[in-house]
């Protein structure tokens, strides 16, 4: 592919999120280049028109390689999971990692940068729904996986505010949706609603949004975003009991009816991680995630409306899509 004025590198292009923004940017008839390590699995972009870098974000020289000739970076690559046995590849990634790339595209002289934060970042409103002001410190993230995403928006801000980088950051929600393919842990949990093999639920909340919503707010934040703000991109809120319920209605199951309370969940958390040091799979019920559970993690995307146009579908037709993309894989047999 040649080089063009409007290239955009994406990275995290193999994955849920950073698939869709580059399935949305050849939509637009914008030319895509995406870092994806050597080995990585490419599902999500066979017979897509991309230029591949080979590269990752721990090798600082494939970064220099990947931005030169961009005009736009969508900075969507992290290492998201809830729980991990060592969190300090997961900082290395996402903190380090993050520093390195945006470093690139200032040094390369990038137009502008799109970085994918999240909504873990931010505070929480009890019975109320969080937006882009809500405070939060270092002290009010629960794991390795907030708080890195916490220090990298930080080091986002401080390029943007010392450097005059022109980044713009965007804080999804809870993404659902087609190309799933690890899963996330969203993903894990729609994907055992589907298969009966959740029998119980605890009383908690999220912001469900379409994967595609999404990523058509990294387009509107790089055409309309204002340089150093950030921009919650979420849907619906909904607690976790109409989620799956949402989802065993797709799925053809009964959805769960029993509700267990949190604090019989700790131990039951406690066992799975020590059997997970021991196993090497990763627990699905976790210390940090049983934590998080005991608040609504509610938000609202009004600014984003404002700003950038940004109009989600409703949760439902998300939890549609992510199951029908799940069976039409294989997932659910």
């Amino acid at each position: 592919m040649s080089l063009s004025s409007d290239l955009s590198l994406v990275t995290g292009a193999t994955g849920l999120v950073g698939s869709a923004v580059a399935r949305a940017l050849l939509r637009a008839g914008r030319p895509v280049r995406a870092l994806a390590r050597p080995n990585s699995d490419r599902r999500n972009l066979a017979g897509l028109p991309v230029e591949i870098a080979e590269g990752s974000l721990e090798d600082t020289g494939s970064l220099a390689r990947a931005v030169a000739g961009c005009r736009f970076v969508y900075h969507v690559a992290a290492d998201y999971r809830i729980w991990v046995p060592d969190p300090v590849p997961m900082f290395r990634t996402n903190v380090t990692g993050t520093r390195d790339l945006l470093i690139a595209a200032l040094e390369a002289g990038v137009e502008r940068v799109v970085y994918t934060s999240s909504v873990a970042t931010l505070g929480l409103v009890p019975d109320g729904s969080a937006d882009e002001a809500t405070p939060s410190s270092i002290a009010d993230m629960i794991g390795p996986y907030k708080r890195s995403k916490f220090q990298a928006e930080e080091t986002a801000r401080e390029l943007a505010r010392e450097h005059g980088l022109a980044v713009v950051i965007v804080n999804p929600s809870t993404p659902v949706g087609p190309g799933d393919l690890r899963p996330t842990p969203t993903g894990r949990l729609i994907l055992e609603a589907a298969r009966g093999q959740m029998p119980a639920f605890v009383d908690t909340g999220l912001n469900i949004v379409h994967v595609d919503d999404v990523a058509a707010g990294h387009l509107a934040a790089s055409e309309q975003g204002r340089a150093g703000e950030r921009y919650i991109l979420g849907g619906e809120n909904m607690s976790l009991a109409e989620i799956l319920f949402e989802v065993a209605s797709r799925a053809g199951r009964r959805p769960p009816r029993l509700r267990i309370p949190h604090g019989v969940l700790f131990p039951v958390a406690f066992a799975a991680e020590v059997a997970a040091r021991i196993t090497g799979r990763e627990p699905f019920v976790t210390l940090d995630g049983v934590r998080m559970s005991r608040k609504k993690m509610y938000f609202t995307s009004d600014k984003a409306a404002r700003e950038l146009g940004y109009k989600p579908r409703p949760a439902r037709e998300a939890i549609a899509d992510a199951v029908a993309w799940f069976r039409s894989n294989g997932y659910l047999q």
